[in-house]
Parts: C-alpha cells; sequence; structure tokens
C-alpha cells in the first residue's frame, strides 16, 4: 500500500471507528465483542483496501464486511456471558441512558435477525435504501418490506411503549 492510500485508510478508520463498533452493538455484540469485529473488519478492509475504494458504494461495502465478520465470530464461537466493566472510580449517574439503552435493546431482540439487521444499517448506521439492500444482498423492495414489518414490532413493542409511558 501506498503512502496515499495509508493516509487514506486511516482517515477512513478516524472517521468509521466510532460507527462500525456501534452498528456491531446493535447487531447483537457486547461491547468489548464489538470493538474486536469492528478491529477486524477494518483489517479485512486494509488487506483488500483498493477493493474497498472501487466499490460503488464504499459504506454498504464496509457494512456488508461487518455483517460478514460478526456472523464469522458467531460461527466459530458460542456466545460468552456479557461481563460488566468495572468503573474506573468516578460513578455518574447515567440510569435513564441505561434503561433507554436497554428498552432499545429488548426491542430490538424482539425482531427476526434480518429485520434487525435491516432496522441498524437503515437507522443507526443511516445507509440508504439502497446502501442497505446492497450491504445485505437483497433488493430494494426486501429492504422497505422489512423495514416496515419491523417498525410495526417496535411501534407494538412494550418495551419501548413502557418507557415512553415513563416520560409522559
Amino acid at each position: 500500500m501506498d503512502t496515499t492510500s495509508e493516509a487514506s485508510f486511516a482517515e477512513f478508520v478516524r472517521s468509521q471507528w466510532r460507527d462500525l463498533v456501534r452498528a456491531a452493538i446493535f447487531l447483537g455484540a457486547g461491547p468489548d465483542e464489538a470493538e474486536d469485529i469492528a478491529q477486524q473488519t477494518l483489517v479485512r478492509c486494509y488487506a483488500s483496501w483498493q477493493r474497498v475504494t472501487d466499490a460503488t458504494n464504499r459504506d454498504a461495502y464496509v457494512y456488508r464486511m461487518l455483517l460478514n465478520q460478526l456472523r464469522d465470530v458467531r460461527r466459530t464461537r458460542w456466545w460468552r456471558s456479557r461481563v460488566d466493566v468495572e468503573p474506573d472510580g468516578r460513578i455518574d449517574d447515567q440510569s435513564a441512558q441505561v434503561v433507554l439503552a436497554d428498552a432499545v435493546h429488548q426491542a430490538l431482540d424482539g425482531l427476526t435477525k434480518e429485520q434487525r439487521d435491516v432496522v441498524v444499517l437503515r437507522y443507526f448506521v443511516q445507509l440508504t435504501e439502497a446502501q442497505t439492500a446492497t450491504a445485505l444482498d437483497i433488493p430494494a423492495g426486501t429492504v422497505k418490506s422489512r423495514l416496515s414489518r419491523a417498525l410495526a414490532a417496535l411501534a407494538g413493542s412494550h418495551h419501548l411503549s413502557e418507557l415512553s409511558e415513563e416520560h409522559r
């Protein structure tokens, strides 16, 4: 890889790291596992950087790599229980954020894997419908129908309705 490509890759990592980790978390990985998956995805990106930069839709290509990495990890390793990290001495009250995150995760757990993939890529990662279709290797119409069913399921989720009732 030449110097220009390395600089381009380094900028890509700086701009995408947080979003890749967040997407992995919303796709069901624990925080540490999400960082590992994002890092492994970026290693794959580095190894095939020319293909990534040549892709018609780079974001969709990279998130497809992230999904594949997550699937690879799940195929080779059993689910591990999530371990909470000890605070570093400083404790802030983030209970409202924890309740919100828990409600969102529980609501997402109520979706099928296909629906969850579409919701995460479309709304949390903010890919377009076309990018989401490319990342998942499905037609754009399938993205729309899965998204419609997923949003209906989320609208009826008691986890989210309980949360909205608490904030009235």
